[in-house]
């Protein structure tokens, strides 16, 4: 421990002669003689030995701050006071212009304050409020009392305003912030380095933010540049509309929070290697209010994930509509599921959906001949359901999908509710809306790998890698006496990638590059392939069949019907305490069976 003691009264002393009978002076003499010793005591500074040193010290200081004109800030606690700090600066002029002819006082920093003085708007630096300078690199600007007082102090608490006056802070009425561009950063093509991550997480952005927005009752705070003219309609209307500045702190509030779970996913990743956090939030943000839900008794919107992780990471949420009614509920579960399930595909393919699942999938070069095999597996489901496409759409494939008639009678012209592609011409799109003003048309981009995958439940969330594995990324194992040929095993593949995209228990029967039948949804796996084997009809003769998951049992069971239909290969995940009867049977009928060693459940 040390006394300041004598640095003090020897710098008294010296500059005693200088303050007096200058009393703004001399209290910005106490000022920063106060700060000079709270500096000595907290990070042990030794204290002064030469009275001209410390003494030059204590005038360079004053000097500083006196070189920053001051403002009246008595005068300002009656005067109208607009706050305004923005990194996304569209609209900024409108706004600025708008708030000074309704006679308010704008306060601004750095970059703001000088695109809104090029703009012809007058300008208080906030430098002139807090009587002190942009410090650490921009990091300390506003957060200081005569910004935060202001913003703060509540209107109708006498000791409140009675605070700001012994302080001479004036109040703010408005308060229109928005924040670093953290979001667009870390995003951005090349990534970024971490420093400059750090760097663009705004600090006195939020306090501002959420000072204004806690004190809405008597402060306006606005986030969104969407927003400017309503507030410039509110203000001139000189309204008490407390249900307009709630709705704004909501905003604010909102604004804070989607920006706080962007930093924090994104310091996650770049602290750990585990997927799942201790807590996780996720930004999402309305993409539009939907007719109803499941059923119409039920209301619903449409929200767009803003997480880091899905950014341009494809998906239907982002997609296009090019065309037709609004989207639903359920078109965009339907849509989802087609998607997602044309999209693992490599050769040109055609994906038909009823209900989340697909009931007709082929695989051709020659796309149309692929979409008249989809439709063809179920053609009766396929009415009405949705049609994806992994390739553009072009004006050969609108006309076809336009002009169709159903398998069922060759007379009555197939009816979607969705088509789906990654792009069309310009003569595809056309032919297509010809179709029906109704027909949706959606262009989407295909969803990358690796997504988070959740789920809700009566009060929880379940949480789960996506499940990407595709027949290149596992070993079909031969385990039968019998070995598949290559048009088999191929055909197992096939049948395999399409299994994973129907509701479980899923059974699915392919052959060459196309789904001819599968069963869903049954609670227990015969049925769903007595089901699958009824629509394959007489093509099952030598198909593949693809199960979800193991079977339970082989003889009088599934296995033994799968082996007498015809099926000539069977592939399923293996696990089973009744394996070797499911191998067998298959070796009794001369089948190949195939183990994977992964199941495809979905719930």
């Amino acid at each position: 421990m040390f006394s300041v003691a004598p640095t003090v009264t020897t710098t008294t002393t010296t500059t005693k002669a200088f303050t007096r009978g200058n009393p703004s002076f001399s209290s910005l003499y106490a000022a920063v003689l106060s700060r000079q010793r709270a500096s000595s005591i907290i990070f042990n500074t030794a204290p002064f030995h030469s009275t001209s040193t410390s003494s030059i010290r204590i005038f360079k200081t004053m000097a500083a701050a006196v070189a920053t004109p001051a403002l009246n800030t008595a005068s300002l606690s009656a005067n109208k006071q607009a706050l305004i700090s923005l990194s996304d600066k569209k609209n900024m002029e409108v706004l600025g212009k708008g708030l000074e002819q309704l006679g308010y006082t704008i306060i601004s920093t750095g970059g703001t304050a000088s695109a809104l003085e090029k703009a012809g708007v007058s300008v208080t630096k906030v430098e002139q409020l807090t009587r002190f300078p942009e410090m650490l690199d921009g990091r300390v600007k506003t957060l200081h009392p005569n910004v935060h007082g202001g913003i703060l102090a509540r209107r109708d608490q006498k000791h409140h305003m009675e605070a700001l006056n012994q302080h001479g802070i004036g109040t703010f009425d408005i308060v229109v912030v928005n924040l670093y561009p953290f979001y667009e950063k870390v995003t951005s093509t090349g990534g970024i380095e971490f420093d400059d991550g750090i760097e663009n997480i705004d600090i006195g952005g939020p306090a501002m933010i959420r000072a204004a927005a806690k004190n809405h009752k008597d402060v306006l705070v606005v986030v969104d540049s969407e927003d400017y003219p309503a507030l410039l309609e509110f203000l001139k209307g000189n309204q008490d509309n407390q249900q307009f500045r709630r709705k704004l702190a909501w905003k604010a509030f909102q604004h804070v929070a989607s920006y706080d779970a962007a930093v924090s996913e994104w310091l996650w990743k770049q602290t750990t290697g585990e997927k799942f956090p201790p807590s996780l939030t996720v930004p999402l943000s309305l993409k539009s209010s939907l007719r109803y839900g499941e059923n119409p008794h039920q209301k619903a919107a449409f929200y767009v994930d803003r997480s880091l992780a899905e950014v341009n990471a494809g998906g239907i949420a982002t997609s296009i509509q090019l065309h037709g009614k609004e989207m639903s509920y359920n078109n965009y579960l339907d849509a989802d599921a087609a998607w997602n399930c044309v999209s693992e595909f490599n050769s040109p393919t055609c994906v038909v959906v009823k209900h989340t699942n697909p009931c007709g999938v082929a695989s051709r070069s020659d796309i149309l001949e692929a979409y008249r095999l989809a439709v063809k597996a179920d053609p009766v489901s396929a009415f009405g359901g949705i049609v994806a496409f992994n390739i553009e759409v072009d004006e050969a494939l609108a006309k076809e999908i336009r002009e169709f008639r159903s398998p069922t009678d060759g007379e009555t012209r197939m009816f979607y509710e969705i088509v789906v592609a990654p792009k069309y011409t310009e003569k595809g799109l056309e032919i297509l809306r010809g179709k029906s003003k109704n027909l949706r048309i959606l262009e989407a981009k295909k969803n990358e790998k690796g997504k988070l995958s959740l789920r809700q439940v009566g009060g929880g969330w379940l949480a789960q890698d996506a499940d990407d594995l595709t027949p290149a990324d596992i070993k079909f194992n031969v385990v039968s006496e019998k070995q598949p040929g290559e048009s088999e095993l191929h055909d197992a593949e096939f049948a395999w990638l399409c299994v994973k995209h129907v509701k479980s228990n899923a059974i699915v029967i392919a052959k060459d590059n196309c789904m001819l039948g599968m069963g869903s949804g049954q609670p227990n796996r015969v049925e769903s392939l007595r089901i699958a084997v009824r629509k394959a009809g007489e093509e099952v003769k030598g198909a593949a069949l693809a199960s979800d998951a193991f079977f339970p049992f082989a003889w009088n069971d599934a296995v033994e019907e799968a082996c007498q239909s015809g099926i000539g290969v069977i592939a399923e995940p293996g696990g089973s305490i009744r394996d070797k009867d499911a191998i067998d049977c298959c070796n009794k009928y001369g089948v190949s069976l195939l183990f994977t060693n992964v199941r495809h459940f979905r719930h």
